[in-house]
């Protein structure tokens, strides 16, 4: 990992939270991983969210000014409260969530400011958990109008989405990242049948609404680029590391995957996308949540001791 500073600027949206797991509370939220991710790889990204007038709040923005990820597009909610959430990993390493519904980023505001910073922006990142209020939701409708790349982030997690909903944020969206079980409800909406190959899934919904580039994670198994750009599926292998939790992995692939594909100076190959972004995924995975510290040579380090542990003699 070479840490560059980019021209390229990009806006998160939605969710920011305190993760309240077994081990400690933790900073997260799926755009808030994906920023502080991007913001560490040189990229200069803006989070837009919402967070109480509480102390939970004010703990939130001090943490973030620490791990330099800006503040000019958070805002304070003087009725509902930051937001939480309960996590509970099982013995598999699998994780389920409880989160708090209503809160501060149900009712994210739309203001010049806002407007103006996403238009200027190169990408756009949203998911679907912020949409499940109709006020938040009001305004990101507005924000992909004036959006440059629009990257829906799929994070189901249950019961807040509905078929509908979903469906409409996959026809807004340039570039989708869902996992393999995603890719299985969106098919079962669809009506696809089981038999079909998930290649065969990714088309239909690539088709159906329109997107450009689609990327499928498969965890352990790795992830699968497909674009209409340039015609191509790509599989790249996961790395194999020991599992400390799964939390904010795919966030991490995300940011990584986005600091290649939207740089200025030179097109990147599938592969070198593909390869950082399982790479600090990876570095993720064998951490303890899912904003860990790290740098060029944490990063470097973690790639040569990973590439011991695989050579074979």
């Amino acid at each position: 990992m070479k840490r560059e500073i980019s021209n390229s600027k990009g806006v998160c949206f939605g969710e920011i939270l305190w993760d309240n797991l077994p081990t400690g509370r933790k900073l997260g939220g799926a755009p808030l991983n994906v920023a502080y991710h991007l913001n560490k790889l040189g990229i200069h990204t803006d989070m837009l969210t919402r967070v109480g007038r509480d102390a939970d709040g004010e703990d939130i923005i001090r943490l973030c000014a620490e791990l330099a990820i800006p503040l000019t597009l958070f805002q304070k909610d003087s009725k509902y409260p930051t937001s939480t959430v309960e996590v509970d990993i099982d013995e598999n390493k699998d994780v389920r969530y409880e989160i708090v519904f209503p809160v501060a980023w149900d009712y994210i505001a739309l203001g010049e400011k806002e407007i103006e910073t996403v238009n200027k922006a190169d990408f756009f990142v949203f998911g679907s958990l912020s949409t499940r209020h109709h006020a938040s939701y009001q305004t990101l409708q507005m924000l992909i109008k004036v959006a440059n790349y629009k990257v829906f982030d799929l994070n189901l997690r249950a019961p807040h989405y509905t078929k509908e909903r979903i469906f409409e944020l996959l026809g807004y969206a340039d570039l989708v990242k869902m996992n393999e079980e995603e890719l299985g409800f969106v098919a079962a909406w669809m009506g696809l049948s089981d038999a079909d190959t998930d290649t065969a899934k990714a088309e239909a919904v690539m088709t159906t609404f329109n997107i450009n580039e689609l990327i499928i994670t498969y965890g352990a198994k790795g992830a699968i680029y497909h674009s209409w750009l340039g015609k191509f599926s790509y599989h790249f292998p996961a790395l194999k590391v020991e599992v400390k939790d799964t939390i904010g992995s795919g966030d991490s692939f995300l940011a990584a995957f986005l600091s290649q594909r939207c740089r200025q100076d030179h097109q990147k190959t599938p592969e070198e996308m593909l390869e950082f972004a399982t790479t600090l995924s990876a570095f993720v995975t064998q951490s303890t949540g899912a904003c860990p510290s790290y740098d060029e040579v944490t990063i470097n380090r973690f790639v040569w001791l990973n590439s011991l542990d695989n050579t074979k003699y």
